[in-house]
């Protein structure tokens, strides 16, 4: 179900085949992003044959801050695009005009369900709305409902042309990079009909030599241009700067590799408990053969009769499908990226195709093996029957199971030890009694004024983004123009009360001081990471000293130097960090309360509605916001593989049931001999044990290198990393153990267990 949902995106498009995204890959660093130059569009269109249409789309007006009837605010979430966009990904309108919809500046077409949060009426065409600083828009256009899936997800789409104007307003700086900006624009092409994609190719290639590949100055990255087929965007190869949620293959090749795994060992375990229970059919061949049954007759009996039990699992299956799809959806990165699991008649199609091909593949060696039992043989001495004896195909199988099973019983005590290391990390800083308050274009300064009325906070900082939850601004800076290589750090926009908040520390200088306001903003303070990458002998050394930020091209004195932390999540070092004064950039507040966290809530509420009463506050502490990736990523991770952990070693115990079985029933005159002559119970259960805990030591000795191996490959890629210790492995094997211990000793027990007068009666 989660490849069929895959592939149904953007295949609704009747014109998929002939569009395409272009790519840009910098060269040197092999990195691929999905966005490409922005004057691409007119080059392209002006100076090339076979292209009928580009558009292009930015961001910039997603999640803005929708104001309308009586100053309500509400999130919505979009892109400023070419009034081609509607014409190429075929979206239709319920109303207005498609063809002028998206043509004028300031004007918005939304989707019925944005429509129908924001207004009342049916069709709100001409309806205004003000979105944050972007200005008013009018509305021009509703999307129809679909139920289609498209890698591009939003609510509204405004045209370019506001994009342009906001650029002349100042809101946007321009694209002053032309050629080498890579970042800020997709591009989508669709060629016209016939047209062979390797004449586009030979364009790109023409404009990379022509615009790009001539920029001399070394500090610019150059980047090859390439076309991918929209029907490969998702799923689809991993890239930068993606649009919106996307799979990439690995992960359905990943979860597919699961779930192939399992299959497979349930296979062999079908074939092994088959031929484990042969000897009470065996009498019932030999019957049939000689009643005059071919041997074929005999192979699709038991042939069907594995493919109707591949069947009714499949009934039971769907049962268990339907209670399991709800907590499947829960996970966090099912919602991320948007998964609905929605199945068809092709899926079912499918699943009943896949039953009959598992059902053949389990049965069709039990089917040869006994269908060939000779009848004279199995009639006149069914004890003397012996099948695979030896060391041989059904023990290979039992302990490649096995081996699999316990890799994947310690993979999930690491990555469960791995997030526990996350969460209770010290990151350097004070995370606790903090609450994160985005402002959502509330004004910060007044509601920071608010709140220091109550005397349960102690202390509130202004950031632009949240420390170590992964985001933060970037850029480059030189000790002089006469340097060649730029140095990248790290930033984040904070006022003065941000070290006092996060108890941070400073080695050397000084902090910002509120009192000469907007002169703070020719200082920085940078941390002990960026103070060694500036190659400043010490931190004392580096104050007073100017730097040159990129992007702005302005010198900025060094006042301070705070100590190390880490700024960013522990799945990366300590990387160089600077600390801006830019109060536009402000777009959350730290608040530190003291006392219960209830009534800090309460507080910041009570403040938020006497500033911004017609928007509800958007609040979340400190520490939630900062482990949430962790819980994202590592915990649906664990979850998922201890369910599949669970399924392998269930799975290997029914194989080793089967064997157990087997063994005990061929052995009984054997078990009731020697009990007749003396032996004690606990040597019976030792002699029947010790071949199949040879499996479980041969499995052990497989395993564990293999596992050691396996989780070192992404533990060496974490920063801050767990280690596959000797508690990691003692843990996994124990759980092996219990569970084969359990399974081997439930039959050999009963074999100890048995009368020998009833199993030596008839000798």
């Amino acid at each position: 179900m989660l490849v069929a949902d895959q592939l149904t995106y953007d295949r609704y498009n009747t014109k998929k085949e002939r569009i395409y995204r272009i790519l840009s890959t910098v060269i040197g660093s092999g990195n691929t992003t999905a966005t490409s130059p922005t004057p691409l569009r007119q080059e392209l269109l002006e100076n090339y044959t076979g292209i009928e249409k580009v558009v292009q789309i930015k961001r910039g007006f997603g999640n803005g801050w929708i104001e309308f009837e009586q100053n309500i605010n509400v999130p919505l979430s979009g892109f400023f695009a070419d009034p081609e966009i509607l014409d190429l990904f075929e979206y239709e309108l319920l109303y207005g005009d498609s063809k002028t919809a998206l043509i004028e500046p300031y004007t918005v077409v939304l989707t019925k369900r944005a429509a129908e949060k924001l207004f009342k009426e049916e069709n709100p065409v001409g309806q205004t709305i003000k979105v944050g600083d972007k200005g008013t828009y009018t509305v021009t256009g509703i999307l129809k409902g679909t139920t289609h899936k498209s890698h591009i997800v939003f609510e509204g789409l405004a045209s370019m042309a506001s994009y342009r104007s906001l650029e002349a307003l100042g809101t946007y700086k321009k694209e002053t990079s032309g050629w080498n900006n890579y970042w800020q624009t997709w591009n989508y092409l669709l060629l016209e009909k016939g047209k062979p994609i390797e004449d586009v190719e030979a364009s790109l290639t023409k404009i990379f030599d022509k615009h790009i590949s001539i920029n001399t100055n070394p500090d610019v990255q150059k980047a090859k241009l390439s076309l991918q087929p929209l029907t490969e965007i998702s799923p689809g190869s991993l890239v930068n700067n993606p649009i919106g949620p996307f799979l990439p293959w690995i992960f359905i090749y990943f979860f597919a590799g699961l779930a192939g795994i399992i299959m497979l060992t349930s296979c062999f375990n079908f074939t092994n408990l088959s031929i484990a229970r042969s000897l009470t059919r065996a009498r019932e061949i030999g019957v049939r053969k000689v009643s005059g049954a071919a041997r074929w007759q005999i192979f699709i009996q038991f042939l069907s009769e594995s493919v109707i039990i591949a069947l009714l699992a499949l009934g039971l299956a769907l049962v268990f499908l339907m209670a399991i799809k709800p907590l499947m959806l829960n996970l966090t990165f099912a919602r991320v990226l948007k998964w609905d699991l929605e199945a068809n008649m092709y899926v079912y199609g499918a699943f009943v195709l896949f039953a009959i091909v598992i059902g053949l593949l389990a049965g069709i060696f039990p089917a040869i093996v006994l269908s060939g039992f000779q009848p004279i043989k199995v009639l006149k001495n069914i004890s003397t029957m012996k099948l695979f004896s030896r060391i041989g195909l059904r023990k290979s199988l039992l302990i490649a199971q096995f081996s699999l099973s316990l890799i994947f019983i310690l993979t999930v005590i690491v990555i469960y030890n791995q997030l526990n290391l996350f969460v209770r990390a010290d990151h350097g800083f004070d995370m606790s009694n903090n609450i994160i308050v985005r402002l959502n274009n509330t004004s910060g300064s007044t509601l920071k004024a608010e709140l220091l009325k109550y005397s349960n906070i102690t202390s509130i900082a202004s950031a632009s983004h949240v420390v170590a939850a992964s985001s933060s601004y970037g850029t480059g800076f030189k000790k002089s123009l006469d340097e060649k290589e730029w140095t990248e750090v790290l930033y984040y926009s904070v006022d003065a009360d941000y070290l006092k908040n996060l108890n941070l520390s400073l080695i050397a200088g000084r902090n910002y001081s509120e009192d000469v306001g907007e002169s703070n903003k020719n200082f920085i303070i940078i941390n002990e990471k960026a103070v060694t990458n500036f190659h400043f002998n010490s931190p004392v050394e580096a104050l007073g000293q100017m730097i040159i930020q990129k992007d702005d091209s302005a010198k900025r004195e060094i006042i301070a130097v705070v100590k190390d932390y880490n700024h960013q999540m522990l799945v990366a070092k300590i990387e160089p960090m600077a600390l801006l004064y830019k109060p536009k950039d402000y777009s959350l507040l730290q608040v530190k309360y003291s006392g219960d966290k209830a009534a800090a809530i309460k507080t910041i509420e009570d403040s938020w509605a006497k500033v911004n009463p017609s928007l509800k506050v958007d609040h979340i502490s400190l520490e939630d916001e900062i482990h949430s990736f962790y819980n994202t990523i590592f915990k649906d991770l664990v979850d998922i593989v201890m369910v599949i952990s669970f399924l392998a070693i269930m799975i290997s115990c029914l194989g080793l049931l089967g064997m157990a079985t087997y063994a005990t029933e061929t052995r009984m005159k054997e078990i009731s001999v020697r009990k007749v002559l003396g032996a004690s119970d606990s040597s019976l259960i030792i002699l029947l044990s010790k071949g199949f805990l040879t499996i479980l030591l041969i499995s052990i000795l497989i395993a564990v290198p293999a596992a050691y191996f396996l989780n070192n490959l992404w533990l060496n890629e974490v920063a801050y990393h767990t280690s596959f210790d000797f508690v990691v492995i003692s843990v996994g094997v124990l759980i092996l153990i219990v569970f084969g211990v359990i399974t081997i000793g439930s039959q050999t027990v009963r074999a100890t267990l048995v009368n020998p007068v009833e199993n030596l009666k008839s000798e």
